[in-house]
């Protein structure tokens, strides 16, 4: 896991191990395959609104978004296909996707009680950042909240992670 800090922003209420262990228990949870790597950007919520306007035609910043960079059928059985001519267990890192988050974003959500998965939660940013990336994880993984039944679902898994 590779975490890039943009110069300027907010320092991070969350460590880097803190952040690690929450992709990788939403990337076992997703049944992402492994071995696999994600790269989870801190920034703000200025690169944030350039990101949602360039890639979902959506203006203003957003706390997080997440580039999925595996088909979905990776995440069917929580491996990739078998690579030709290389032997199980000599498989090379498989690369899920990228995260952006806004850490001044997740830092505001929090203190104004606009946090967690309903937008009224008032609690610390650390906690915000975690459930931040744990969401991020999970739509690198195929989770979506697109329908209520997703939404719940999704809602369900993140609530069990966070648990943790």
């Amino acid at each position: 896991m590779d975490i890039v800090r943009r110069a300027g922003i907010p320092a991070s209420p969350l460590s880097d191990g803190s952040i690690a262990r929450a992709v990788g228990a939403a990337l076992l949870a997703g049944r992402a395959p492994a071995p696999g790597s994600v790269t989870v950007v801190l920034t703000d919520d200025e690169e944030l609104a350039d990101l949602n306007r360039e890639h979902m035609g959506v203006r203003g910043p957003t706390d997080v978004l997440s580039f999925p960079m595996l088909p979905p059928e990776a995440f069917d059985e929580g491996r990739m296909p078998p690579e030709p001519g290389v032997p199980d267990g000599r498989r090379r890192r498989v690369h899920a996707g990228d995260i952006a988050v806004s850490v001044e974003r997740a830092i505001e959500q929090a203190r104004a009680g606009r946090g967690g998965q309903t937008g009224d939660v008032r609690w610390s940013p650390a906690d915000e950042l975690r459930l931040l990336v744990t969401h991020g994880t999970l739509h690198l993984c195929g989770w979506d909240h697109a329908d209520p039944a997703h939404e719940t679902a999704m809602r369900a898994l993140e609530r069990q992670l966070l648990e943790r």
